[in-house]
Protein backbone atom coordinates (compact mmCIF):
# COMPACT_ATOMS: atom_id res chain seq x y z
CA UNK A 1 0.00 0.00 0.00
CA UNK A 2 2.77 2.23 0.83
CA UNK A 3 4.48 1.94 -2.61
CA UNK A 4 1.50 2.32 -4.07
CA UNK A 5 1.00 6.06 -2.80
CA UNK A 6 4.92 6.69 -3.57
CA UNK A 7 4.06 5.58 -7.16
CA UNK A 8 0.80 8.10 -7.20
CA UNK A 9 2.72 10.98 -5.55
CA UNK A 10 5.81 10.17 -7.81
CA UNK A 11 2.96 10.22 -10.86
CA UNK A 12 1.35 13.08 -9.69
CA UNK A 13 5.15 15.68 -9.46
CA UNK A 14 5.87 14.27 -12.58
CA UNK A 15 2.67 15.24 -13.99
CA UNK A 16 2.52 18.95 -12.49
CA UNK A 17 6.54 19.27 -13.40
CA UNK A 18 5.12 18.55 -17.32
CA UNK A 19 1.70 20.89 -16.30
CA UNK A 20 4.35 23.75 -15.96
CA UNK A 21 4.36 24.55 -19.84
CA UNK A 22 0.81 24.95 -20.14
CA UNK A 23 0.40 27.20 -16.86
CA UNK A 24 2.96 28.85 -16.41
CA UNK A 25 1.67 31.32 -14.21
CA UNK A 26 0.65 27.73 -11.71
CA UNK A 27 2.79 27.73 -8.78
CA UNK A 28 2.93 24.44 -7.01
CA UNK A 29 3.57 22.57 -4.04
CA UNK A 30 3.77 18.86 -2.18
CA UNK A 31 4.42 17.56 0.85
CA UNK A 32 4.99 13.80 2.52
CA UNK A 33 3.20 12.99 5.52
CA UNK A 34 4.67 11.66 8.27
CA UNK A 35 3.21 10.27 11.63
CA UNK A 36 4.69 10.36 15.38
CA UNK A 37 7.03 7.52 14.95
CA UNK A 38 8.58 9.20 11.77
CA UNK A 39 6.74 6.52 9.15
CA UNK A 40 4.96 8.18 6.13
CA UNK A 41 1.42 7.83 6.44
CA UNK A 42 0.77 9.86 3.20
CA UNK A 43 1.10 12.73 0.74
CA UNK A 44 -0.36 16.04 -0.10
CA UNK A 45 -0.26 18.22 -3.44
CA UNK A 46 -0.96 21.84 -3.43
CA UNK A 47 -1.91 24.08 -6.52
CA UNK A 48 -2.87 27.56 -7.26
CA UNK A 49 -5.69 28.71 -8.89
CA UNK A 50 -7.43 31.62 -9.43
CA UNK A 51 -9.57 30.86 -6.70
CA UNK A 52 -7.25 29.50 -3.83
CA UNK A 53 -4.95 26.48 -3.82
CA UNK A 54 -6.63 23.59 -4.38
CA UNK A 55 -5.56 20.74 -1.85
CA UNK A 56 -4.74 17.07 -2.59
CA UNK A 57 -4.57 14.51 0.03
CA UNK A 58 -4.15 11.16 0.23
CA UNK A 59 -3.08 9.15 3.38
CA UNK A 60 -3.02 5.16 4.58
CA UNK A 61 -2.55 4.02 7.74
CA UNK A 62 -4.64 6.18 9.84
CA UNK A 63 -6.83 5.67 12.22
CA UNK A 64 -10.37 5.40 10.94
CA UNK A 65 -12.83 8.58 11.49
CA UNK A 66 -13.21 12.24 11.58
CA UNK A 67 -9.86 14.23 11.29
CA UNK A 68 -9.03 17.88 11.87
CA UNK A 69 -6.71 18.73 8.96
CA UNK A 70 -5.11 22.38 9.18
CA UNK A 71 -2.14 24.19 7.49
CA UNK A 72 -0.05 25.31 10.49
CA UNK A 73 2.45 28.23 10.48
CA UNK A 74 5.65 26.95 10.89
CA UNK A 75 7.37 24.84 8.19
CA UNK A 76 8.72 22.37 10.95
CA UNK A 77 7.53 18.62 11.63
CA UNK A 78 9.81 17.77 14.50
CA UNK A 79 7.99 14.56 16.08
CA UNK A 80 6.81 12.97 17.99
CA UNK A 81 4.36 15.84 18.87
CA UNK A 82 4.89 18.28 16.17
CA UNK A 83 4.16 21.09 18.01
CA UNK A 84 7.44 22.72 16.32
CA UNK A 85 4.69 23.13 13.06
CA UNK A 86 3.18 26.02 15.66
CA UNK A 87 -0.51 27.03 15.63
CA UNK A 88 -2.88 27.34 12.50
CA UNK A 89 -1.93 29.13 9.47
CA UNK A 90 -3.57 32.79 10.05
CA UNK A 91 -2.30 36.05 8.91
CA UNK A 92 -5.07 37.90 8.92
CA UNK A 93 -5.94 37.37 12.82
CA UNK A 94 -9.07 35.99 12.94
CA UNK A 95 -10.89 33.56 14.53
CA UNK A 96 -10.94 29.45 14.04
CA UNK A 97 -13.52 27.85 12.24
CA UNK A 98 -15.15 27.77 8.94
CA UNK A 99 -18.72 27.92 11.14
CA UNK A 100 -16.82 31.06 13.20
CA UNK A 101 -18.64 34.42 11.86
CA UNK A 102 -15.34 35.92 12.66
CA UNK A 103 -13.43 33.14 10.64
CA UNK A 104 -11.69 31.82 9.20
CA UNK A 105 -7.92 31.14 9.26
CA UNK A 106 -6.29 30.90 6.24
CA UNK A 107 -5.48 27.64 7.78
CA UNK A 108 -8.61 25.73 8.54
CA UNK A 109 -10.19 23.35 6.30
CA UNK A 110 -12.87 20.78 6.31
CA UNK A 111 -12.38 17.32 8.13
CA UNK A 112 -10.85 14.35 6.84
CA UNK A 113 -12.61 11.44 6.58
CA UNK A 114 -10.74 8.42 7.41
CA UNK A 115 -12.12 5.01 6.12
CA UNK A 116 -11.91 1.85 7.93
CA UNK A 117 -9.06 0.36 6.41
CA UNK A 118 -7.26 3.61 7.46
CA UNK A 119 -7.10 5.51 4.04
CA UNK A 120 -8.50 8.36 2.59
CA UNK A 121 -8.48 10.67 -0.52
CA UNK A 122 -9.57 14.60 -0.27
CA UNK A 123 -9.34 17.25 -2.77
CA UNK A 124 -10.34 20.51 -0.62
CA UNK A 125 -9.75 24.85 -1.62
CA UNK A 126 -8.18 27.08 0.07
CA UNK A 127 -9.44 29.95 -1.02
CA UNK A 128 -7.45 32.69 1.19
CA UNK A 129 -4.07 31.30 0.63
CA UNK A 130 -1.15 31.32 -1.41
CA UNK A 131 1.55 29.73 -3.43
CA UNK A 132 2.74 33.18 -4.70
CA UNK A 133 3.87 36.47 -2.51
CA UNK A 134 2.31 38.07 0.24
CA UNK A 135 1.02 37.93 3.54
CA UNK A 136 -0.96 34.55 2.73
CA UNK A 137 1.71 32.81 0.91
CA UNK A 138 2.67 29.20 2.52
CA UNK A 139 5.81 30.12 1.66
CA UNK A 140 6.27 33.29 4.11
CA UNK A 141 9.41 33.08 5.75
CA UNK A 142 8.23 30.32 8.92
CA UNK A 143 6.99 28.40 5.75
CA UNK A 144 4.35 26.44 6.59
CA UNK A 145 2.65 22.50 7.34
CA UNK A 146 0.11 20.53 6.49
CA UNK A 147 -0.98 18.76 10.38
CA UNK A 148 -3.77 15.92 10.64
CA UNK A 149 -5.11 15.91 14.27
CA UNK A 150 -6.19 13.31 16.68
CA UNK A 151 -9.58 13.81 16.88
CA UNK A 152 -12.80 15.97 14.57
CA UNK A 153 -12.28 19.55 14.32
CA UNK A 154 -15.69 21.21 15.44
CA UNK A 155 -15.15 24.15 13.17
CA UNK A 156 -15.89 27.19 15.69
CA UNK A 157 -13.50 26.67 18.90
CA UNK A 158 -11.00 29.27 19.00
CA UNK A 159 -7.88 28.94 18.49
CA UNK A 160 -7.97 25.15 17.16
CA UNK A 161 -10.87 23.13 16.54
CA UNK A 162 -10.73 21.01 19.47
CA UNK A 163 -9.29 18.63 17.25
CA UNK A 164 -6.85 17.23 19.79
CA UNK A 165 -3.16 15.95 19.58
CA UNK A 166 -1.45 15.98 15.76
CA UNK A 167 -1.04 12.49 14.65
CA UNK A 168 0.91 13.58 10.67
CA UNK A 169 2.75 16.27 9.67
CA UNK A 170 4.24 17.56 6.53
CA UNK A 171 6.40 20.43 5.25
CA UNK A 172 4.86 21.87 2.58
CA UNK A 173 8.25 22.30 -0.23
CA UNK A 174 7.68 24.20 -3.50
CA UNK A 175 7.87 21.86 -6.55
CA UNK A 176 8.30 24.54 -9.26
Amino acid sequence: MVKFFSLIFTILLFLMAGLTDLRAESKMAATRLINNQGKTVGYATFIEGPDGVEISVQVHDMPPGLHGIHIHAVGKCETHDFKSAGGHFNPFERKHGLKNREGAHVGDMPNLLVGPDGTASKVVLAPLASLGSGKNSLFNPDGAALVIHAGKDDQITDPAGDAGARIACGVIKRVK
